[in-house]
């Protein structure tokens, strides 16, 4: 396995424990300080998260069983994607903060990481 792809994995890793993490919040503690509305928030985010972290996963498995190049835009993209869609929804149900436009910026990454997934696969051998 190539250093890239270590460090790839290792952020993986994080973006998993912080799904979990913050899911347990959401679940646990949020509803005593946030709204309904603000514990959907963070739900959505996680959930969000979640999917895209088991996406990132099967793409670097994927990559090295079908060898289809591209791949990293994919994973680049809904790695910029979550931290731009699910942190502002964090940020937003958490900390009050209001994220204006990143969370349809981050919502826009996550689609261009599927369109791209789908441009590597179209392109590969």
């Amino acid at each position: 396995m190539q250093r890239n792809e270590r460090i790839i994995w290792c952020l993986i890793a994080l973006s998993g424990a912080v799904t979990v993490m913050v899911g347990a919040y959401a679940a646990h503690g949020l509803a005593l300080r946030a709204s309904a509305e603000m514990v959907h928030a963070a739900e959505t985010g996680v959930r969000y998260q979640a999917w895209h972290t088991l996406a990132m996963m099967a793409v670097l498995i994927g990559q090295r069983v079908f060898g289809f190049k591209g791949w990293q835009w994919s994973v680049a993209l809904w790695g910029l994607g979550v931290v731009g869609f699910s942190g502002s929804l964090y940020a937003m149900a958490m900390a009050g903060l209001n994220a204006g436009i990143v969370t349809p910026i981050g919502g826009v990454l996550l689609i261009g990481g599927w369109l791209m997934l789908a441009v590597a696969v179209l392109r590969s051998p």
